[in-house]
């Protein structure tokens, strides 16, 4: 009687230890998830973005090019204010 008492309580506790673990790596993936879907929404957003001509025209007069035929000046010696 007493081994099938060991067995029985045995069998509960490793089938609460699987409910435990199971809800616990639920847990640990829903908040992965949301994590993940807030980086999509931010790299779609700066996809977007760099997907508009205004954009790429921005970027390259920062690195210095410009547009077919234009005439680039510099510009010396202006005052202070």
């Amino acid at each position: 009687m007493l081994g099938v008492m060991v067995a029985l309580l045995y069998l509960y506790l490793s089938a609460g230890i699987r409910v435990f673990s199971t809800w616990h790596e639920a847990h640990r993936n829903s908040a992965m998830v949301t994590q993940l879907e807030r980086q999509n929404k931010q790299l779609r957003a700066e996809h977007a973005s760099l997907a508009r001509h205004s954009t790429v025209v921005r970027e390259a007069r920062q690195l210095g090019m410009d547009k077919p035929g234009e005439q680039p000046y510099v510009v010396q010696g202006l005052p202070n204010n």
